[in-house]
């Protein structure tokens, strides 16, 4: 996913010394010449330069590639032939006398955000730097990285290969928080979303492999059935049209218990059926999770900036859009009874979608909520040159705030 270095009068960021453009990845040759403007300081990008992050060159040793295409790789999972990842690490063990006793009834557990240095760096609320960033990654099945042509310059990598080459590259440049999206194969895809929770799927199959080369990569996942339904939409549809709210949330909790199974830290639903933080709160304590996240799409408004997002993971709704679960854009007000809600039932982070067209929302939420704010920024731009027009370019971040 490219992150486009923009300027920003009010950022407090201090420039970073000693940029050389050489030691980034995929500076891609383009028509623009940017400043990153920090106050008193100014970082200027390489003239004819975007600051993308893209697969690393370096790694421990060969990967070795079987020259598959996208299409064998994935008709190879649909026939049962699933690649082999890493097994979950066995689970620590608790001292000789340690009382066995029932999970305490907490829908509230703040020492979830404390739990490592990057959770607790990821949430700290007095300085903004590179770990407050959670970088989104498109994943497939393929062993090459697939351009995603709504996205100039972004790719659905590879989940053993190109993956693996882009989060070490994240971490070099002090990103150590990485959100998963697959692009599921079509054959794979049911009204139900069944897949969604297959223990050895591509996002269980992908947490475990991070995990095991990173194991203090802090991994979100996304908690939604549009990309392993067959309709498109985040919930199971209704012979007549309507999204069904309760039969949703109960496999959007086998989903969630499945991904904190491969080792997700924080888990998102982004599905925006009512109820399903404190269902999923529930299904978590049950197995024995209580030390996973949530972070709930608390406010996700009905947008048009959404296209390039579901092209990248081919989950266009086959039919209507999705406006009876996503916010109505003219609502202010609203986003309080979700917080209230999300808050409630036990959410550690809420979380704003749109993030720049909604900085309302943002100040809204930060006011009323002690709890940290993400902004999941996605949207198209046109960069330009002496007022010339030039290619668009896609940028997708999340920040906490």
């Amino acid at each position: 996913m490219a992150s486009t270095i923009f300027n920003n009068a009010a950022c407090t960021v201090p420039a970073r010394k000693g940029l050389d453009c050489k030691n980034y990845v995929a500076l891609k040759p383009t028509v623009h010449s940017l400043r990153f403007n920090c106050g008193t300081n100014s970082v200027k990008v390489c003239p004819k330069r975007v600051l993308m992050v893209r697969a690393s060159e370096r790694h421990d040793g060969p990967i070795k590639k079987l020259g598959l295409t996208d299409a064998e790789c994935e008709a190879a999972v649909v026939s049962g032939n699933v690649p082999e990842a890493p097994p979950v690490p066995p689970k620590p063990a608790a001292p000789a006398g340690t009382p066995v006793v029932p999970s305490l009834p907490l829908s509230r557990r703040p020492r979830r955000n404390r739990k490592s240095p990057a959770m607790r760096a990821s949430f700290q609320e007095t300085n903004i730097s590179p770990s407050n960033f959670v970088y989104p990654l498109f994943i497939h099945e393929g062993e090459e990285d697939t351009p995603i042509g709504a996205m100039p310059g972004c790719y659905r990598l590879g989940w053993r290969h190109g993956l693996v080459e882009e989060v070490a590259k994240a971490r070099d440049v002090g990103v150590n928080s990485v959100v998963l999206f697959p692009k599921v194969p079509d054959a794979l895809k049911s009204p139900t979303g069944d897949e969604a929770y297959n223990d050895n799927g591509l996002v269980p199959r992908t947490i475990r492999l991070l995990k095991d080369k990173y194991p203090d990569l802090v991994i979100y996942t996304d908690v939604a059935l549009d990309p392993y339904s067959s309709d498109g939409h985040d919930g199971i549809v209704r012979e007549d049209g309507v999204i069904m709210n309760d039969e949703t949330v109960h496999q959007l909790c086998k989903q969630a218990v499945s991904q904190a199974r491969a080792g997700a830290d924080v888990v998102s639903p982004s599905d925006m059926m009512d109820g399903r933080v404190g269902a999923i709160r529930a299904a978590l304590d049950a197995e024995g999770f209580q030390h996973v996240s949530i972070m709930s799409y608390t406010a996700k408004y009905a947008s048009s900036f959404y296209g390039p997002f579901r092209e990248a993971l081919d989950s266009n709704p086959r039919f209507g859009d999705k406006k009876t679960y996503q916010m109505n854009p003219a609502n202010y007000r609203e986003a309080l009874i979700e917080a209230h809600e999300d808050e409630s039932e036990g959410a550690d982070i809420l979380l704003v979608k749109p993030g720049l067209p909604y900085l309302d929302i943002i100040r809204l939420l930060r006011d009323k909520s002690p709890l940290p704010i993400a902004a999941y920024q996605v949207f198209s731009v046109t960069l330009s040159l002496n007022s010339l027009p030039t290619e668009p370019a896609v940028m997708s971040l999340s920040l906490t705030l």
